[in-house]
């Protein structure tokens, strides 16, 4: 019964960009963390004695900067070579044949499938034919599997593709396919790349996204790492996730509707850090934590206020808690102002300003809408208010989101006035 490894997305040497903007940010570790997490993956394969590894796709993150990426990968990869766990990769669209202006040739055990066309490796002591086909360029919109060949009869038979699977929400339509298509081939497993949400697409056969070996931004949260699969005939693979991320991104959002007042904040952010440093079980791990603090507060208006002061009185909690493991990656005061019982009429002013606000909050397409609409004035502005270190980004619902947050507050303090009977 043959056993392998299941990776893609490994993104090795990733840039990070922009992590300058970050005060106190741990940069190294963090552009480290790549390298580290592919380590931890050897080390993997070698202690469950996998016979072969897949690598589906995006490898690497684009061509290197120097050589210093192919050489630590061929350092790194020579324990499985030593171990004589031979490495197939296929290229993705971040590594795809015509993106990379560097390279070196690779060691007899690790093999890069071609792009021209899909290939087949037979694995004849283990009765396995593995199939698949990278991306010859970065932007591949035709189905590669349809040219996949029919299985192998008496053989175990695993596709290998880079593919969003007839689209994935928020990634590229890259190689995209269909689930009955890959079903039809008659393979036993398709260890899929691209998407870095790991999941089981389908069952029978298994059609897997493993996920990324190591999340490099807020948008990638949760355990990451590698699968570990038994392939036996006639029976259901069994795979087992392995978590092999040296950091872990997090979202931690802070419900402010029924603080006491303001400083009560800061407890609730010591209880909610500490209980995601619990749920770590290795102490060499870094949690990067992005803290949102929600909800319709009677303290709104001092949070906005003295928005610098809360945000760094979160920073300053953070490191107090574990400078070492945690970082704060960025605060969010998102919270709302509490409507007063005269407010609440359904037909006022107020109401219906905060009504389109909450309508524009909770639906990410409209706030796209808005910055279509928006784009026309994005143009007229002066160049500072389009660049340095808080641009506008209307393109991103997120920013357009702490916008209304911040807005929303300024409106409603002018229709309020504008209420108030004059002396």
């Amino acid at each position: 019964m043959p056993r392998f490894l299941h990776t893609a997305d490994i993104h090795l040497d990733s840039p990070m960009c922009g992590l300058e903007r970050y005060d106190g940010a741990p940069i190294d570790r963090l552009r480290s963390s790549t390298r580290r997490a592919l380590k931890r993956m050897v080390e993997l394969a070698i202690e469950q004695r996998v016979d072969f590894v897949l690598i589906a796709g995006d490898l690497y993150d684009g061509t290197w900067r120097d050589y210093n990426t192919g050489l630590f990968l061929r350092k790194t990869l020579e324990a499985l070579i030593d171990a004589k766990i031979p490495v197939f990769i296929i290229a993705g669209n971040h590594d795809a044949q015509n993106k990379m202006t560097r390279s070196l040739s690779l060691p007899e055990g690790i093999t890069m499938l071609d792009t021209d066309k899909p290939q087949t490796i037979p694995l004849s002591e283990l009765d396995v034919m593995i199939h698949g086909q990278g991306f010859a360029t970065a932007a591949v919109t035709q189905d590669l599997s349809a040219r996949y060949p029919a299985p192998t009869g008496g053989c175990l038979n695993i596709g290998m593709l880079h593919t969003c699977v007839a689209g994935a929400e928020g990634h590229e339509r890259y190689a995209p396919c269909s689930v009955e298509g890959l079903r039809a081939k008659g393979y036993d497993y398709w260890a899929l790349g691209h998407i870095h949400l790991r999941h089981d697409v389908a069952g029978d056969p298994s059609i897997v996204f493993p996920g990324n070996l190591q999340g490099r931004h807020i948008r990638e949260t949760g355990p990451k790492g590698c699968l570990i699969v038994d392939l036996e005939p006639g029976q259901e693979p069994r795979s087992t996730f392995h978590r092999l991320d040296v950091m872990r991104w997090e979202v931690c959002d802070l419900d402010a509707s029924d603080l006491e007042r303001p400083s009560d904040l800061l407890a609730l952010v010591d209880q909610e850090l500490h209980r995601l440093l619990d749920e770590e079980d290795d102490p060499d791990r870094l949690l990067a934590v992005r803290v949102r603090v929600l909800g319709a507060s009677r303290w709104h208006e001092a949070f906005v206020a003295d928005r610098a002061r809360w945000i760094n009185e979160i920073r300053a909690e953070g490191l107090s808690i574990d400078g070492d493991r945690l970082w704060i990656e960025r605060v969010k005061l998102s919270t709302r102002p509490l409507l007063r019982a005269s407010e609440r009429d359904g037909d006022g002013p107020i109401d219906a300003l905060m009504s389109l606000v909450d309508s524009y909050r909770s639906d990410d397409q409209a706030l796209r809408d808005l910055g279509d609409r928006l784009a026309d004035l994005r143009r007229k502005l002066p160049s500072e208010f389009t660049t340095g270190d808080d641009p506008l980004s209307l393109d991103d619902p997120d920013w357009l989101r702490e916008m209304l947050d911040r807005a929303g507050p300024l409106l409603l303090h002018r229709l309020r006035a504008a209420n108030e009977p004059h002396s």
